[in-house]
């Protein structure tokens, strides 16, 4: 494949002294721009996949190669989703204490010095995924699918190429869904993100260019 974003190179991941096998020696990769979805049974191993091509946790053998670069240590890593790598969660992952403005700033602490120019990109992203007028409202006040979109417009906020999505839609209804994934799609066609989004979802595994499937820790397919 050319131009690869991301590699994992005979990837396994174990826990509790190897009685507990998630991933088996995976091998794969990930081009720029590409639109990736990765399916299959609770406990299949696919959001540990995901978790491992962001950083979040590490293999306990193998490889991982992002833009290039292996050998990435932990401080690289949170250097590398600070400004390269966004992400979004089933559960939202909000701060209940903060507006949904807030929220969407948060990840701009230590990248951005000018409050006003953090403020302002905020809600120029609120704004883009249409939730400017709720910009004051805290999580607790809001809808799951409005939730889901401060939690995009969080993991847009630094301008990735690169966004890892874990069951997005897990929480919503089904038109919510769809409008979840829309957004996730013109996203990615607009600014030529890369998008991979773990769910068990057919309807929007179906949406993507190319679909994983892991069962048992293993791919089980790849088209």
């Amino acid at each position: 494949m050319k131009n690869v974003i991301a590699e994992l190179k005979h990837v396994s991941r174990e826990y509790d002294d190897g009685r507990i096998v998630a991933l088996q020696d995976i091998t794969m990769q990930i081009g720029r721009g590409e639109w990736l979805s990765i399916t299959g049974p609770s406990g299949s191993g696919k959001s540990t996949l995901l978790h491992l091509l962001g950083g979040l946790d590490r293999p306990t053998k193998g490889s991982i190669v992002f833009d290039g670069r292996d050998k990435i240590s932990a401080r690289q890593w949170a250097r590398l989703r600070a400004r390269r790598i966004g992400f979004v969660f089933q559960s939202f992952n909000l701060i209940p204490s903060l507006t949904a403005l807030e929220n969407v700033e948060v990840p701009l602490f230590g990248v951005m010095r000018r409050s006003a120019k953090r403020r302002q990109k905020a809600m120029d992203l609120l704004e883009r995924v249409g939730l400017a007028d709720r910009s004051r409202h805290r999580p607790g006040t809001l809808s799951g699918g409005e939730r889901q979109r401060i939690a995009i417009a969080r993991a847009l906020v630094n301008s990735p190429d690169f966004i890892l999505a874990d069951e997005p839609t897990g929480n919503l209804d089904t038109r919510t869904s769809r409008e979840i994934m829309d957004l996730l799609e013109s996203i990615h066609t607009s600014e030529r993100t890369t998008l991979v989004v773990v769910t068990h979802e057919i309807e929007i595994a179906s949406r993507a260019t190319r679909t994983i499937r892991c069962v048992d820790g293993m791919i089980a397919g790849d088209i």
